[in-house]
């Protein structure tokens, strides 16, 4: 099978995208076929022996559409496609309003006491009024061509969308128009004053004009966000490094990232970014790999640990061989990531297409059947042809022009006012539906940054302690070393001066402070200095236990305490989590941070479900696996390992605070980082939709009332014909009516929604696990806390109810952080486990809830290619 993509021009709705889908499925030797009318661009996957590339573009030429291969700089093409589009757009709009704005005023201003040149008055000169008016619509009809070319396209395949519904509207009122331009001619030749004036009020152009000018302000902004989508894939692309420092034969050497090759060996300095996949050979570094797991705390590597392309390295010196280069790296995997997901996402159809489906067929039958009959009944030819585009014209809602967009336009606005930005109308429809809320921990839920939480001291003053705390972290910029900082500068510590500061990786920092040696780090530190620390690494234990990162303090000889750092929970978090439980809608916890402190964040903010220790690739399984359940799924994250899920959600929404390729793969913007603004896109969601719901109602009823008259219903009973005063009174009122309503948007208040927590609630911790047939997440429960299917008989399980077993196992063969999250995975999978790796002592402590036989615990661990030497 081969794979091809093409750029397609000519698409303007989601029936355009499917209607070439159908075409080009029909073709031999096809096996999938995925427009993207976002992108304009099309995947086909087919047999080479059966189909090529020429029939496959027939294909969509014979569906009315224009097809060319793509080159592989994709990118460069889209952002040219879409720039030109704009462009187009652009002109096309400033053209229209040129020519729009003048006739309005012919047209409507001497109705208000507007004053006219008496040379182009209805009543003086008839003629020129109407001459005026067609030479000023001309302009907006020819830069409005698409509009025909494509919409009565729709018509003869049978499928009319919005463009059918204007180019039948527009072209029954110019047609009209032209036909009462020829009457007046006809009266002012003949000096028939009475025919001229009786068609000097039919002539309907400045309709026609306005609905082109309208919709085109629609297109000009569809065409302003579009030139954008490429934005978050041209920022992730920007990430990669343009040169790589390569290690050869004693000598380092600055190459361009594109010459290096599996095998090479690269230094990677303090402060520079990784530039490809690959192992540590030598050295070891704190390294900030935020980008793809969003833990805000630097991962300690040393050799033999995988290193990935775009992390930086925050301190430490190291050699690394490259592993995966190019297309390979995982920074390419996020970029195809976000380019399938936004590839996938189908457009919501447009509701003004649903009712053009239907409408348009109903009012060419009824005008095609009027003018039928008049003629049947023995009137003349222009008799039945004056009724029959009289219903064309009245059935015309020049208001849907105004309908949905003068809605998204108002309800946007009050989005920007409120601090949340919603870019487009998609994304303001879709909210409303969103039943799921699948929320990032790191930056989104929490601070994005560790703060001290807890000081514990040992027969020291803790003052003291802090003070020297504080001065031996002052030159360092580990984010631990910040948190501590940050105490210092909250607490009124001025921190004393610092010499001999020692960073040792994976480990921490050595200083000599007032005359003292200062040790701030893990145990495996105080070991190496020879520190007894059998009491502080109890209570370093402890807090980890809970989530909390710990930091053992050591002053000359003696462990003195310890201080432990967490990334803690917005304020608003709680909140938030609460109210938009009060709406009915479930909220998801998905970080890739470890376990226990995701449980710890998860039991703070009382979030049903957790998903932790998840991959930028898992997250995306996981909103789709969601999606394909059938839920609304909306995404809220900050950073770059939340772009591929942002995209692929139904509704992606972005932290402002957060990093520029979240913010373009996201359809809304929390400016203010409160995530209370999460409820407020929902609920004015809500209040557009209702909006738009009425005003398509207001658009159509008047015109669709005035239908039986244009029939000419009542002519034979009582001589009454449409007035086109009448039709002229019905758009305008319409449209006064569908903008008045839309404006009421502007007194919107975000609704105060009653926060509400679930009460006996199942609270879930659960890792990643794999999808079934059907899509759905076969998740694997690693802590399960009062479980309602279990509280039979009112008798509800609590945690400290929970029998639990603690097991050590022994294992051979582990070498790397990577061999260790394999095995806590494979562990971790198993129901009712839950399991925690020590890399340097070669054991896993685990913890099981209920029974679970060790014959499954060992095979868990061998099938996942390692040795267990023993379990107690």
């Amino acid at each position: 099978m081969q794979k091809e993509k093409y750029d397609i021009t000519g698409m303007t709705c989601a029936a355009c995208s499917l209607a070439v889908e159908k075409s080009v499925q029909k073709v031999t030797g096809i096996s999938s076929v995925s427009v993207n009318l976002i992108t304009n661009t099309m995947e086909v996957t087919y047999d080479a022996d059966s189909a090529a590339p020429n029939t496959i573009i027939k294909a969509v030429e014979d569906a009315g559409y224009g097809a060319t291969q793509s080159l592989d700089e994709i990118k460069m093409e889209i952002d040219k496609a879409h720039s030109e589009e704009k462009a187009a757009f652009e002109k096309r709009l400033k053209i229209s309003l040129i020519s729009t704005i003048p006739l309005l005023y012919i047209t409507m201003g001497h109705m208000v006491g507007l004053p006219l040149p008496s040379f182009m008055t209805p009543h003086d000169a008839p003629l020129a009024f109407a001459v005026i008016q067609l030479l000023l619509t001309l302009p907006v009809i020819w830069q409005g061509r698409s509009f025909y070319e494509h919409g009565f396209k729709t018509l003869w395949h049978r499928n009319p969308n919005m463009d059918a519904l204007i180019a039948v509207g527009t072209s029954a009122a110019l047609l009209y128009g032209l036909f009462a331009l020829v009457q007046i001619a006809i009266g002012v030749m003949t000096q028939d004053d009475v025919l001229a004036h009786k068609y000097v009020n039919d002539l309907y152009f400045e309709s026609a004009a306005v609905i082109l000018t309208l919709i085109t302000v629609g297109k000009y902004l569809e065409a302003r966000a579009k030139a954008k989508t490429s934005d978050a894939i041209k920022k992730l692309i920007d990430l990669v490094p343009k040169t790589a420092l390569l290690f050869k034969e004693g000598e380092t050497y600055e190459i361009p990232l594109t010459d290096v090759k599996v095998g090479d060996v690269l230094v990677v300095r303090p402060g520079a970014q990784v530039p490809v996949d690959g192992q540590i050979v030598e050295g070891g570094a704190a390294v900030d790999e935020s980008m793809l797991t969003g833990e805000s705390i630097p991962v300690e590597k040393q050799v033999g640990d995988v290193v990935i392309g775009a992390s930086i390295n925050k301190t430490g010196y190291f050699k690394m061989e490259a592993t995966r280069i190019g297309n390979n790296t995982m920074l390419a995997q996020i970029i195809r990531l976000v380019q399938d997901a936004q590839s996938q996402k189908a457009p919501i159809a447009k509701i003004a297409d649903k009712i053009s489906a239907i409408f348009v067929p109903t009012v060419l039958g009824i005008s095609l059947t009027a003018f039928v009959v008049w003629l049947l009944m023995g009137y003349d030819f222009v008799f039945a042809m004056s009724i029959a585009i009289s219903i064309l014209v009245i059935s015309c809602p020049c208001a849907l022009g105004l309908a949905t967009p003068t809605a998204i336009m108002v309800g946007t606005g009050k989005g920007a006012e409120l601090g949340v930005l919603i870019k487009g109308g998609e994304a303001l429809e879709m909210t409303h539906l969103v039943d799921t809320i699948v929320m990032d921990k790191t930056g989104t839920l929490t601070e994005g940054k560790p703060v001290v939480t807890d000081v514990v001291t040992f027969d020291f003053d803790e003052s003291l302690m802090m003070l020297l705390a504080v001065s031996a972290e002052t030159p360092s910029e580990h984010p631990l070393s910040e948190a501590v900082k940050q105490y210092g500068e909250v607490h009124g510590i001025r921190p004393l001066d610092t010499v001999a500061f020692k960073n040792i990786t994976g480990k921490g920092i050595i200083a000599e402070v007032d005359g003292k040696q200062i040790y701030i780090g893990n145990s495996s530190l105080m070991k190496s200095v020879g520190i007894d620390d059998a009491h502080a690494r109890e209570k370093a234990e402890a807090f980890a236990e809970i989530g909390k990162t710990p930091l053992m303090i050591g002053i000359d000889d003696k462990a003195v305490g310890v201080i432990a750092a967490l990334d803690v929970p917005k304020s608003t978090s709680i909140e938030a989590v609460e109210q938009l439980n009060g709406l009915g809608i479930d909220v998801i916890m998905l970080t890739g941070d470890n376990l226990r402190t995701a449980k710890y964040v998860q039991e703070q903010l009382n979030i049903e479900t957790c998903y932790a220790e998840v991959m930028p690739d898992e997250k995306d399984k996981v909103v789709a696996a969601l999606m394909a359940q059938g839920k609304r799924v909306a995404m809220v994250g900050d950073g770059i390992n939340d772009s591929p899920a942002l995209a692929r959600a139904d509704v992606g929404i972005a932290i402002g605070s957060g990093t520029d390729v979240a913010i373009e793969a996201a359809d809304i913007v929390l400016m203010k980082g409160d995530l209370r603004d999460v409820v407020s896109a929902v609920t004015l969601s809500q209040a557009t939709i209702r909006n738009i719901k009425q005003n398509l109602f207001w658009a159509f009823f008047y015109n669709t009332l005035g239908i039986p008259i244009a029939a000419g219903v009542f002519y034979l009973s009582f001589g009454f014909k449409l007035n086109p005063m009448f039709a002229a009174a019905a758009m305008s009122l319409s449209s006064v009516t569908v903008v008045s309503n839309a404006l009421r948007l502007r007194t919107f208040k975000p609704r105060n929604v009653k926060a509400q927590s679930k009460q006996h609630q199942s609270f879930k911790t659960l890792t990643f696990g794999q999808e079934d047939k059907q899509g759905n997440i076969e998740a694997l429960t690693t802590d399960v806390i009062n479980d309602d299917s279990a509280a039979k008989n009112s008798q509800i399980e609590t945690k400290e109810e929970v029998k639990q077993m603690k097991k050590e196992m022994s294992i051979e063969g582990m070498s790397c952080n990577h061999c260790k999250m394999r095995v806590e995975k494979a562990l971790n999978g198993i129901e009712g486990v839950s399991a925690e790796v020590d890399l340097e002592a070669g054991k896993a402590m685990i913890s099981i809830m209920g029974e679970v036989d060790e014959v499954v615990l060992t095979e868990a661990v061998e099938e996942a290619g390692y040795k267990v030497l023993g379990l107690n």
